[in-house]
């Protein structure tokens, strides 16, 4: 009978390690230490970097560690690539609007009211898109390479004064709006400019701006435009703007291997938890936003009006504008091949 409930007690102890997830395994390796730069306070969107640095300690005892730096601490938010590229941090937050001429192939994902229909179909396309080879070459340049999207929910607009209620009165509207989305706007004769995000706040407050194009919801609460705005959008779905994570090529190579694969072991979590932030944000925000905001809802002619003039024109332009950089055409094939499949995975 002993050896019996011991030869049962074995296969039973193997049975729940093999069931246990891959995370409660320990990664024993040399100590690094790493700074990542981003702007602003912790958030919704900073949630999958912060996943990142927790699993990474705690899989590694400790030897492997990521500092988060928050408010543009280490490096101003339009400057994190020049940061990697010399060196001074090992990880960062990239906005690729902030500085398009710095990475022209990730404008790509920018492009207005494009159909990343649920999060399950953003991440995919997203990863998968990383690994192009223009989107790989922008990042070649700055001696870094790309870890997770930020998966930034598509963009709304909130605003002062006046609330846009038709199409037509965007026009001579000053707002804060980058990449495809700034084209977009600029089509329904609004001015759009690229303030980073830490200073919309002033800038709507002061009138230098009169509304913003932020993702919905968690984005306009973190730099608490509600306080001063007296009006926003809830269905326009004007697209996503592209902001990720990037490693030092450098930090990165000088990795172990264990620690390379840890990386990507623990990337299903890292989303898994950026998603949950976002989801939880909005429930929060959204009843929030109704009570104290105007909101605005277009009907679907509008909407309809606002893809068609909008929309493909700006797809088409984009193009124009970059065939000479790269292979704009095929790389645009590329992405909406990528949504195609991702949709029909769903």
């Amino acid at each position: 009978m002993r050896i019996k409930s011991t030869a049962l007690s074995v296969a039973l102890a193997s049975a729940i390690a093999l069931s246990l997830p891959a995370l409660a395994q320990t990664v024993d390796g040399p100590t690094v230490e790493w700074n990542i730069s981003t702007w602003g306070n912790k958030r919704a969107f900073t949630a999958g970097m912060e996943k990142t640095a927790e699993l990474v300690a705690e899989r590694t005892g400790g030897k492997f560690t990521m500092k988060i730096h928050y408010g543009e601490a280490l490096s101003k938010s339009r400057e994190n690539l020049d940061g990697l590229s010399i060196g001074a941090f090992q990880g960062a937050s990239v906005c690729g609007f902030y500085h398009p001429g710095k990475n022209p192939a990730w404008s790509v994902l920018t492009l207005p009211f494009l159909p990343f229909s649920d999060w399950n179909v953003s991440r995919t396309v997203r990863d998968n898109m990383m690994k192009h080879p223009a989107l790989v070459a922008d990042m070649d340049r700055w001696n870094a390479i790309s870890y997770m999207s930020g998966l930034i929910p598509p963009n709304e607009a909130m605003g002062r004064g006046k609330p846009p209620a038709t199409l037509s009165d965007w026009k001579g509207m000053r707002v804060r709006a980058g990449g495809g989305l700034g084209d977009a706007m600029e089509i329904l004769g609004a001015v759009p400019t690229t303030v980073p995000a830490p200073d919309v706040y002033t800038s709507l407050e002061r009138g230098t701006i009169e509304a913003a194009v932020f993702p919905f919801t968690y984005a306009f609460s973190a730099y608490k435009l509600p306080e001063i705005s007296t009006w926003y959008t809830s269905n326009m779905s004007l697209g996503v703007t592209e902001c990720w994570i990037v490693f030092g090529k450098t930090a990165y190579g000088n990795l172990p291997q264990q620690y390379k694969d840890l990386l990507e072991d623990i990337k299903d979590a890292a989303y898994e938890a950026q998603i949950a932030a976002y989801v939880d944000i909005d429930k929060k925000n959204v009843p929030v936003f109704r009570e104290k905001l105007q909101e605005l809802v277009y009907t679907d002619e509008q909407l309809a009006e606002l893809r068609r003039v909008a929309g493909q024109p700006v797809w088409d332009k984009w193009v124009a504008e970059n065939q000479d950089k790269f292979d704009a055409r095929g790389l645009l094939d590329a992405l909406l091949a990528e949504i195609e499949k991702a949709q029909k995975g769903t």
